[in-house]
């Protein structure tokens, strides 16, 4: 069977985000050996899931799976899927949907990697038992998007000192709420982990136009920031495992 793969991003008009996703999709064909493996956005910018899908059956493919990349379930999901499925009467390939790759212990250790990272990059030698850590996410108004970063707030809390979580816009706590709080618990180090998947305008630009000005204020000493999650080789595997679940279970 000639299999396709087809990610669904929510969108980024940033070069950086479409080079890395190009990398993730080169890296799922080769190890998932996939016939043909590509991306498209479900809005702000081109190719959009139309332009995915119809590049997608130029190929000869038996079947093609589809995976929401996104960091949170809910709406914008959901209208991945239902803007997917508009297509499947008008062919004989057989679609897959996928779970998106949120809510996952991969993506755990991705943030994990990323605070020592950080934390080896500016020379910091510390237990892990005496670091503190703050992630921001994107904000939503869909309760899933805060049992999704809880999950990951969750699966670090037994390693650091404190791991608390903020948001850029929408939801509270914000990013000045966020620093307040980590500098009441009077850290030796706080890492601040940027909980995105792209280095898109949020990354470059909006998170620190809030973070920088928050930190000013704080009587916090020692402060690093991670790198967002990016083209992660855990990432492709991530990938490929939530694809495998469905082309298994078809």
């Amino acid at each position: 069977m000639k299999r396709g793969i087809l990610l669904i991003d929510r969108g980024s008009k940033e070069r950086e985000a479409s080079e890395e996703l190009e990398v993730i999709c080169n890296a799922v064909k080769s190890k998932g050996n996939y016939t043909f493996a590509d991306y498209c956005f479900l809005e702000v910018e081109p190719p959009y899931i139309e332009d995915g899908i119809e590049k997608c059956l130029k190929n000869d493919i038996d079947s093609l799976t589809i995976v929401p990349f996104f960091l949170y379930p809910g709406k914008k999901v959901k209208n991945a899927v239902t803007d997917v499925m508009k297509f499947q009467k008008d062919t004989d390939v057989k679609f897959l949907i996928t779970k998106p790759i949120s809510m996952h212990y991969t993506l755990v250790d991705i943030v994990e990697n990323r605070i020592q990272s950080a934390l080896k990059q500016n020379d910091a030698v510390i237990p892990k038992n005496k670091t503190d850590v703050l992630i921001i996410g994107h904000g939503s108004k869909d309760p899933n998007a805060k049992r999704s970063l809880d999950y990951i707030v969750n699966g670090l809390q037994e390693r650091y000192r404190n791991v608390g979580r903020c948001w850029l816009e929408i939801e509270q706590p914000d990013i000045a709420k966020g620093i307040r709080t980590a500098a009441m618990n009077n850290p030796d180090i706080l890492v601040v982990v940027f909980y995105f998947l792209h280095e898109g305008a949020h990354v470059k630009t909006d998170i620190n136009n809030d973070l920088l000005p928050a930190l000013e204020k704080s009587n916090l000493g020692k402060v690093f920031v991670t790198k967002h999650i990016g083209a992660d080789e855990k990432i492709v595997d991530l990938v490929i495992e939530r694809a495998c679940e469905v082309e298994n279970a078809s």
